[in-house]
């Protein structure tokens, strides 16, 4: 039987996403999708994925790869995804030279370096939290699951505190998928402009950051006959590791909360000790990981796929990652359902294959953290609104929460 060839319009609004997802599985391995105007095949089925994820076939590179990529910078919302300079987009050897260069900023010692300064500002996060009189409702994405990554991905890069509200409403923004294309070149701009603020600063003064780090590499190479990092990679370098290391994180530990709060016995076995916080944060991360969709990936060369269907050289493709990790295939008839002691943990929430992602250690690390202390200081933590009307975020790439009112303590009686 021919396989449908009318493509799925993806919402731009994630508001039924898992019904979404379904759709996508059950199209076949591969499948054509609109994604707000653009075209591409999303790829849902998980060997299918694993197996193009590693393959020289498939490229980031959406300027040597894309024949569309410059009709499409023009007029897509998610322009920014395909044209930033840094090693998510980066292909073979440019790809590795980028991520040698920020690799140590993510190795084991200084993730354990950090262990104890996560937990101080969980610490002091939950003090202030706890002077709330009980029955009082809070919204913990707005006073944990937020404050937590931007503290840490601050200290690492070296942001200002004065600097770190902008830049978490430009990098919200770079996820908003509701946004029009003059919405998004306006918050493009505004992101540009408090990057390139950051640099000046640390030209001037530089600290103790990757931050100051990157910029001083690329100073004094620059001053010799041979650069290994652009003026454009190092602006899109920073903009990466920002981004990338406050937006997903804030939305596991949104995401892992609402988890254990909807099912209480999963809870009990975390705060009996049957159970461990890390297993709490792999199957939050496969069940409802932080960013649905990744855009995007190309077509090298023609791709014969075993069910028939051929990828075209210079097409666009979509890693549709948390449909595969609900993929029935790969993780049975319970791929739908919370459950932290499943044998198979398996998931591609960080991605897989050459671009996994550096720092899906130092996230595992907050997320268990967040959750560990929060539920040791308020174990009658409880949500203040039915699940069904927690909020998605108006996103079909990133999955969260618009706010998450929570009541930290039963009302005093």
């Amino acid at each position: 039987m021919a396989l449908p060839t009318e493509p799925i319009i993806l919402d731009p609004t994630g508001a039924r996403a898992h019904d979404e997802h379904r759709r996508l599985r059950g199209r076949g391995q591969a499948v054509r999708v609109d994604i707000l105007g653009v075209s591409a095949w999303s790829v849902a089925d998980p060997a299918l994925l694993k197996e193009l994820l590693t393959s020289p076939a498939i490229s980031k590179d959406a300027r040597a790869h894309w024949p569309e990529f410059g009709d499409v910078v023009q007029r897509w919302p998610l322009a920014l995804w395909v044209a930033v300079e840094n090693m998510f987009t980066a292909y073979g050897a440019d790809h590795r030279r980028l991520r040698r260069m920020i690799a140590p900023a993510f190795s084991h010692r200084r993730i354990t370096a950090l262990s104890e300064s996560i937990d101080a500002v969980v610490t002091g996060i939950l003090d202030g939290l706890e002077a709330l009189p009980p029955g009082e409702t809070v919204d913990l994405r707005e006073h944990l699951a937020y404050p937590l990554p931007i503290a840490v991905v601050s200290r690492l890069m070296g942001v200002p505190e004065a600097q770190q509200d902008s830049f978490r409403r430009v990098v919200d923004g770079v996820f908003d998928t509701t946004l029009t294309t003059e919405e998004s070149e306006a918050n493009t701009k505004a992101l540009y402009e408090a990057l390139q603020l950051l640099i000046d600063a640390k030209r001037t003064e530089p600290g103790d950051d990757m931050t100051s780090l990157l910029i001083t590499t690329r100073d004094e190479e620059a001053e010799g006959e041979e650069a290994t990092l652009s003026e454009g990679e190092l602006r899109d370098t920073l903009l990466l590791m920002i981004s990338a290391g406050y937006e997903t994180t804030v939305n596991v530990i949104d995401q892992a909360i609402t988890q254990l709060l909807t099912h209480p016995d999963q809870l009990a076995l975390l705060l009996s000790g049957e159970a461990d916080w890390s297993d709490a944060v792999e199957e939050t991360l496969r069940l409802e990981p932080a960013v649905r969709h990744l855009p995007m990936r190309f077509a090298v060369t023609d791709i014969d796929l075993p069910d028939g269907q051929t990828i075209p050289r210079g097409d666009a493709i979509l890693a549709s990652y948390a449909a595969a990790n609900r993929h029935p295939d790969w993780h049975g008839e319970s791929a739908d359902v919370f459950d932290i002691t499943r044998t198979v943990k398996d998931h591609l929430a960080f991605g897989h294959g050459v671009h996994f992602c550096l720092g899906a250690p130092l996230a595992r690390l907050e997320v268990a953290t967040a959750l560990r202390l929060l539920f040791d200081r308020f174990p009658q933590l409880e949500l203040a609104v039915p699940a069904a009307e927690l909020l998605p975020l108006g996103s079909l790439l990133s999955n969260g929460h618009q706010s998450l009112p929570v009541r930290l303590r039963p009302a005093a009686r």
